[in-house]
């Protein structure tokens, strides 16, 4: 049996969005900004992309804009703003908590003289909201806060934050953004721009993240915002972000936006039991644990650490066995030697670091996974227990 338990890494491409992209490689490959029959087509797809994506997130089609990654749009977030707020204030507020796409434009802009400011989470990752708070000044030009935690599933206070930010604003008379990195949010949580995100002025999602392909992702830009282009060139997307659109890959990404969001509610409920199956699976088979993810985070992560155990060998240990979880995030493990850096935001120990599993579910997955992952699991732990003991 094979069994993924890596989504948060990545995703399998619904059937549908393959077949779907395989039919616009055949027949809609015109350039969206031709003049001729072909290229209009194409820019007639595109556009209808993005206005079912607006619709996905409660926005305006004309505030989506396609990028080549979540991972463009949020550099694209951090010094758009930077470069157009440059003279308004160079302070920037951030968590020790985001994903490396959001810390090492922040270290970037660093060296390029901004104050950037890093805010604490406690041991459940739970954000610092006053410290937050008593940071916005005067100076402050943007706030940047994910939204689901990638290695724990932690939600931010995201509406709190964005009343802190439009009261400042408000009384003070500026213009402070607020950018949420929503990669682990979109089809999981339920985003809506015009509800509890109605104060988030840039939002960054990615496609493979939700069952679509990868090497697409769109930057929400409230109508207003008016940050810096990132890529210039021959001015598509609104003069924005130019490059020739992967209209492919647009459409794949629309389609998989749209079949999350019709079946959004019974795919919450599924992948909630399954997480709720496997941890208690866990705790009563599995002693010595430590839950990272706190139990209101979102369903589709569960971080657990096995004290008295390496990550990296279970890991390895049940690849072996046809199941595939990771440590943390795949962005930054293959470079981080010192272990998770949210891990150590939160407070935890070298021993709960290395000892660290990140099991994220989709509704792809299924109970008789969970019963598979669950007795597999319990040998591997215990096995390397027994070895460790005579070392």
């Amino acid at each position: 049996m094979q069994v993924y338990l890596d989504n948060s890494a990545t995703t399998r491409q619904y059937d549908q969005v393959t077949e779907y992209m395989v039919k616009l490689f055949q027949e809609n490959y015109g350039n969206p900004s031709s003049l001729h029959r072909l290229g209009l087509e194409a820019e007639k797809i595109l556009e209808s992309s993005r206005k079912d994506l607006a619709q996905v997130i409660g926005a305006k089609s004309k505030e989506i804009f396609f990028t080549a990654s979540g991972t463009e749009a949020d550099n694209t977030a951090l010094f758009g703003t930077g470069y157009k707020k440059r003279r308004q204030g160079k302070k920037i507020i951030t968590t020790k908590v985001e994903h490396p796409a959001i810390l090492e434009p922040a270290k970037r802009l660093e060296e390029m003289g901004y104050e950037v400011v890093y805010i604490d989470v406690d041991k459940n990752c739970n954000l610092n909201l006053e410290q937050l708070k008593n940071n916005i000044d005067e100076n402050t030009i943007l706030i940047s806060v994910m939204s689901v935690n990638n290695e724990t599933g932690a939600l931010m206070p995201i509406s709190e934050i964005g009343k802190l930010k439009s009261d400042f604003n408000k009384s003070q008379g500026r213009q402070i953004l607020l950018h949420c990195d929503g990669v682990q949010a979109l089809g999981k949580v339920n985003l809506n721009m015009s509800g509890e995100y109605k104060d988030v002025d840039l939002m960054s999602f990615s496609s493979h993240k939700i069952h679509g392909p990868k090497g697409v992702g769109m930057l929400y830009m409230r109508d207003g915002a008016n940050i810096s282009p990132y890529m210039l060139g021959g001015g598509q997307e609104n003069h924005f972000r130019s490059g020739t659109e992967n209209l492919p890959a647009i459409g794949g990404f629309s389609l998989a936006g749209k079949l999350g969001a019709a079946d959004f509610e019974a795919n919450t409920v599924k992948v909630e039991g399954l997480r709720a199956y496997l941890l208690q699976g866990i705790q009563t088979e599995i002693q010595d644990i430590r839950l990272n993810s706190p139990e209101n985070g979102c369903p589709n992560i569960l971080n657990i650490s096995f004290l008295g155990t390496r990550g990296e060998v279970i890991l390895h240990s049940l690849e072996q066995e046809g199941i595939y979880v990771s440590t943390g995030s795949a962005c930054s493990s293959n470079k981080n030697s010192k272990g998770s850096h949210v891990l150590t935001a939160m407070g935890l120990g070298s021993k709960e670091i290395q000892g660290a599993i990140r099991f994220s579910l989709s509704p792809l997955n299924s109970m008789e996974e969970m019963d598979y992952t669950l007795d597999i699991l319990k040998k591997v732990v215990t096995k390397f227990r027994k070895l460790g003991s005579f070392r």
